[in-house]
């Protein structure tokens, strides 16, 4: 297994403080976000490489980082919020770069930090086959529109799966933590090669969910 991380946004939203540093490299703790998602996956010991892909902006300086933590880094050549490759195209552009599509795939995105386990995330898609979606249940349901919220029956299957829905049917939604089989990564070429919209990373799982 591999382990990619999305850190090609450009977090408009966060201006000014993302003029000059990505998001993910904003200090949490004394360190940067990213670092303590690394550490995640370094302690659950379930992936034999790390990459993460990011923009040409703030590529030199996930460079520098990437160095001390084995990460290996790819720009994606994009330079502003316009031209951005989104990303399902980053995790595209990641998997044709650094020769990813025999492997399974542990996608995460670089600025989200969470507190379960990977290696029980891996242990519960193992038993399970396929593909996985990690998710979270709302203190709050009334806050479920403001995310991707994912709907399972009673086996834990995604039988529904919906980009912040005005009226949301669960209070299930996505961590943006993904474990892909190697056999539905080349259902993202033919995604992206149809024309879909690149961005949020949410749409691309829902091809892999029966309908």
């Amino acid at each position: 297994m591999k382990a990619l991380l999305l850190a090609g946004g450009y977090a408009t939203r966060l201006r000014p403080l993302t003029e000059r540093v990505a998001k993910p490299l904003l200090p949490v703790g004394g360190r940067p976000m990213v670092d303590w998602i690394v550490d995640k996956i370094v302690e659950a010991g379930i992936a034999d490489e790390l990459h993460l892909v990011t923009n040409d902006v703030y590529a030199s300086a996930f460079e520098r980082w990437g160095e001390t933590r084995d990460v290996t880094v790819w720009n994606d050549g994009t330079s502003s919020n316009e031209d951005r490759l989104g990303a399902i195209g980053d995790v595209r552009f990641a998997i044709e770069h650094g020769g990813l599509a025999g492997d399974d795939l542990l996608v995460i995105a670089a600025d989200n930090l969470f507190e379960f386990s990977l290696r029980d995330y891996v242990a519960f898609w193992r038993a399970k086959g396929g593909s996985a979606i990690a998710v979270h249940r709302l203190p709050d349901p009334s806050l479920a529109s403001l995310y991707g919220v994912v709907e399972l029956d009673d086996a834990d299957r995604v039988i529904g799966l919906e980009e912040k829905p005005e009226h949301p049917r669960s209070d299930l939604v996505s961590t943006a933590t993904y474990l892909f089989h190697r056999d539905h990564l080349p259902v993202l070429e033919r995604y992206l090669d149809d024309g879909n919209p690149p961005d949020p990373p949410g749409r691309f799982p829902r091809l892999v969910v029966p309908a």
